[in-house]
């Protein structure tokens, strides 16, 4: 399997269509064609299902195509580094977030570096701890930054000094948005929207009080920003941090936050990989970090 065929497969997966793709990649139709068709009998399944003049994936296609889009990134991280190992400091860093406000403190570490190194660039993945882990072992990332309890096992961490508290999106006009917090029996008689990785949060179900599959969870998510659609339309109370939705916009008129009691709040964690090689553009950020957040 080639890096050149993979990056054919992403073009007609992008596309949706063989014709366009073709004309994207400056190939002819009949070449895409036999090359799409030599990587699926390699493979021994289809990658497509062929439909009038769309292109849909299958269930192999799209497991391909997560992982063609993970070896193709690592393909150009690599030369990148290669690249520039003697030129002047120049290159992409690769950071991994959860949603939290956390980020404004590594920004601002990492604004001084922006400035002086312009060549240098930045590139941020948005995702739960579970999806930055696993890009984090795969080379994929150079960095991450995680909410969790505790600091994770297998990585070099720094703490960085922002805890986030949990709490409750909810309508304005909801009994709840009475109060000036809300507690764990009140949330057990809840519909609720919990993100999917609180689900297995044994912190958390020792605030509740009990296992969460107990709860009356109506829809889970990843991120925040498309749940609180969700609680907008009175579906369910959003469980998240404070400060991850904006209130008081027109986004979201009718929401408001309580605050969790007692209080939940995780921690905040820079992690990288332990015996990580960094390109030169990354020793510079890995070294400005510790600065900023400590070493060992």
């Amino acid at each position: 399997m080639e890096f050149r065929v993979l990056k054919y497969f992403l073009a007609i997966a992008r596309q949706q269509n063989i014709t366009r793709a073709a004309e994207e990649l400056h190939l002819t139709q009949p070449t895409l064609s036999r090359q799409l068709q030599d990587l699926e009998e390699e493979l021994g399944a289809p990658l497509f299902t062929r439909e009038k003049r769309r292109m849909e994936l299958t269930e192999a296609g799209l497991y391909l195509k997560a992982r063609a889009e993970e070896m193709i990134t690592l393909e150009e991280k690599t030369l990148d580094q290669f690249a520039h190992l003697e030129d002047f400091v120049a290159g992409d860093v690769y950071f991994g977030c959860g949603e939290t406000q956390a980020m404004r403190l590594v920004i601002d570490a990492l604004t001084p570096l922006g400035r002086a190194y312009p060549q240098v660039h930045f590139h941020f993945t948005s995702g739960n701890y579970e999806q930055m882990f696993d890009a984090l072992q795969k080379g994929v990332l150079d960095f991450g930054l995680l909410c969790m309890q505790m600091p994770p096992e297998g990585f070099i961490y720094r703490q960085v000094p922002f805890d986030d508290k949990w709490g409750v999106y909810l309508r304005t006009d909801h009994p709840l948005a009475e109060q000036e917090s809300i507690g764990p029996q009140e949330l057990r008689e809840q519909p609720l929207i919990l993100s999917r990785q609180l689900l297995h949060n044994r912190v958390f179900e020792h605030w509740l009080g009990e296992d969460t599959a107990k709860l009356d969870i109506r829809s889970t998510y990843n991120l925040a920003y498309n749940a609180a659609f969700l609680a907008e339309k009175r579906l369910g109370l959003l469980l998240t941090f404070a400060g991850l939705v904006p209130l008081g916009t027109s986004a979201h008129p009718d929401l408001t936050f309580r605050p969790l009691s007692p209080t939940l709040s995780s921690h905040n964690y820079l992690i990288w990989k332990k015996g990580q090689v960094f390109s030169r553009a990354a020793a510079i950020v890995h070294a400005r970090l510790e600065d900023a957040f400590g070493r060992d």
